[in-house]
């Protein structure tokens, strides 16, 4: 299995003790934030990690010698395939916990001396008192309503200047993995580009299974999605691995004789799967577009219903031939595999996986 890259040896960081808080919505924040939270270690850092649910769980398997401290939870859920309605019910919800994960923010910088704070879309997570950056690649909202679209981005721009700076994971040029949705003209911001992130690495190992199952994003949708799947692999050919997202607790089964199905995998585990699989199925959000691309393998996207920008994704990657897209509603699991042997997938190479190293040296300084 190939290692991240060397960082080069530095003598001296003004910034010593940095917290990581990704935003719990699935795992795919979480799972992005572990190549920074590496390489901050690497460095001689101290690294405190903070979060809620599912994605606290993960940071805590990935990391158990790091301090990790529970932020309030957002407690997301789509239960319709309607955006509009799905958030503007929660939003009193979302925005007192944003209000909590500040006042809670600036305790955890009070009490451990935190001098920066890197925020994977938590826009609670920043202080006076600490170099605050933001983490995102979505600076531009997509809305099913021009008005709504409108004051939606000006929520957002208004949420962003919170921070120092914005770092967005991916290119600036084309091509690019995230199209419209990480580069609008933000004239009053900082933006800067640090390229894909993603803790997977290719390497060649023998083919274990024909499909490996990703499952994620907020509940009932995930459920829903696993349901649907599981039932159409146990009446098709090919071998399956399910991998639930579920990272309360380790469990591995069987359903079928032909798929297996494991509550969560590590970084280093998960690594070995799609290493082992020929084509993944997975949602199409964008942490789960910068692993397909990290590690070559062809997929079938499947967008949350009333997440536009994972609609987005799908339709924009689609159009390019890279994968395949399918709805929620009319997964058709045997046809969607057919189809894949004619897309290409992106070539592993093809995006730097490393280049964020850069901007995180020259920050600390």
């Amino acid at each position: 299995m190939r290692c991240l890259p060397a960082l080069r040896k530095v003598q001296l960081f003004n910034l010593k003790r940095i917290l990581v808080a990704p935003l719990n919505w699935g795992l795919g924040h979480v799972a992005r934030c572990i190549p920074l939270i590496t390489a901050l270690e690497r460095m001689g850092a101290e690294v405190l990690l903070a979060s809620d649910g599912v994605a606290l769980h993960l940071l805590r398997a990935e990391f158990p010698h790091l301090p990790a401290f529970e932020l309030p939870s957002y407690y997301i859920r789509y239960d319709s395939s309607n955006m509009v309605l799905n958030i503007g019910r929660q939003l009193p919800r979302i925005l007192y916990a944003v209000r909590s994960e500040q006042w809670a923010t600036e305790r955890l910088v009070r009490e451990h001396g935190i001098e920066g704070i890197i925020s994977d879309n938590r826009f609670g997570c920043f202080s006076s008192h600490a170099r605050s950056v933001v983490i995102s690649h979505q600076i531009h909202l997509r809305v099913p309503n021009r008005p709504l679209e409108w004051a939606a981005n000006q929520v957002l721009r208004r949420a962003l200047r919170k921070f120092e700076t914005i770092w967005v994971p991916d290119v600036v040029a084309v091509p690019n993995l995230s199209g419209m949705l990480s580069h609008p003209p933000l004239p009053n911001h900082e933006v800067r580009y640090i390229g894909p992130l993603s803790r997977l690495r290719p390497y060649n190992r023998e083919p274990e299974y024909d499909v490996a199952v990703v499952l994620s994003g907020p509940e009932p949708q995930r459920s829903i999605l696993e349901a649907r799947l599981l039932e159409q692999a146990m009446l098709l050919p090919q071998k399956f691995i399910f991998v639930q997202g579920k990272a309360e607790s380790k469990q591995h089964h069987y359903v079928a004789e032909n798929v297996e199905v494991v509550s969560y995998l590590t970084s280093g585990e998960l690594n070995e799967v799609l290493a082992a699989a020929e084509v993944v199925v997975c949602r199409s959000g964008y942490s789960s577009v910068m692993d397909l691309a990290a590690i070559g393998k062809k997929a079938v996207l499947i967008p949350t219903p009333g997440q536009t920008e994972q609609e987005y994704l799908a339709d924009f990657l689609a159009e390019k031939n890279l994968f395949v897209t399918q709805s929620q509603e009319k997964i058709d699991l045997e046809t969607g595999l057919k189809v894949l042997r004619g897309t290409t997938g992106i070539r592993p190479g093809a995006f730097r996986t490393d280049l964020f190293q850069e901007v995180l040296e020259e920050w600390m300084r």
